[in-house]
Order: structure tokens, then C-alpha cells, then sequence
């Protein structure tokens, strides 16, 4: 809310986004995930409160879940396709805000190095 400018309904449906993305990243490594623009805000948000996030990434995955910018001319090939994140998050469960989720708005990142989950810098 502070950082962005937004309005808690919206911050809170980021936010519960992002958590659904995080815990469906850490439940199926075997899926290349990147966030959306949107719900990018709040995986950022949640990795800025370290002690939290930490507390998070160790109860849902046992491990840190690194969230790496792909810079421009980097390598890291093609984005992760959002339709494929969205539909590994709605198989795990979650229920898709599909606002913040809009198909053209794939943020360059992903929960990982090289964006998958298996990378030698993942931390496993």
C-alpha cells in the first residue's frame, strides 16, 4: 500500500496472489512460473519483510525461494509463460484474481535463477 499507492482491497488481492504463486512455485518445480506485473508488487513487498518471508519459505518449501530479475540481453531466454503459471497455481488450488493476472503484463523475473526451480543457485 505504501510503496505502490494503492488501496488495501487491492494491496491484499496482490498480495494473496503472490502467496499463491510462491507456494505453487515451491510445490511444482517441474513448471517454469513467472509472476505477472501485478502480482510481481507483492512477491517484492514479501521479500523486503525478510524475517516473514524467510519464516514463509521455510514452511512452504523448506527452503529460500530466490526471486531473480531477468535483466535485458541476459540469456535468460523467453519469460516464463503466464498461462502455464496461472494454470499450475489454479491446479494447486488457489483461486485466480484474473485482474491481476492479464496475459500481456508477464514481469521479467521469475523464483529463480535461469527460472527454473532446479538451477545450481536455487538453494536446494
Amino acid at each position: 500500500m505504501r510503496d505502490n499507492a494503492m488501496g488495501r482491497d487491492l494491496a491484499e488481492r496482490i498480495f494473496g496472489q503472490a502467496v499463491a504463486y510462491l507456494v505453487t512455485s515451491a510445490e511444482c518445480p517441474e513448471v517454469r512460473m513467472g509472476p505477472s506485473q501485478a502480482v510481481d508488487l507483492g512477491v517484492h513487498s514479501f521479500v523486503l519483510d525478510s524475517i516473514n518471508y524467510t519464516a514463509f519459505c521455510d514452511q512452504h518449501a523448506g527452503r529460500y525461494i530466490h526471486h531473480v530479475p531477468h535483466l535485458p540481453g541476459e540469456g535468460a531466454g523467453e519469460p516464463p509463460a503466464l498461462r502455464d503459471t496461472v494454470k499450475a497455481i489454479h491446479a494447486s488450488g488457489f483461486e485466480i484474481d484474473p485482474e491481476l493476472w492479464v496475459m500481456k503484463d508477464a514481469a521479467d523475473c521469475s523464483q529463480c535463477h535461469a527460472g527454473c526451480t532446479d538451477s545450481p543457485n536455487s538453494g536446494k
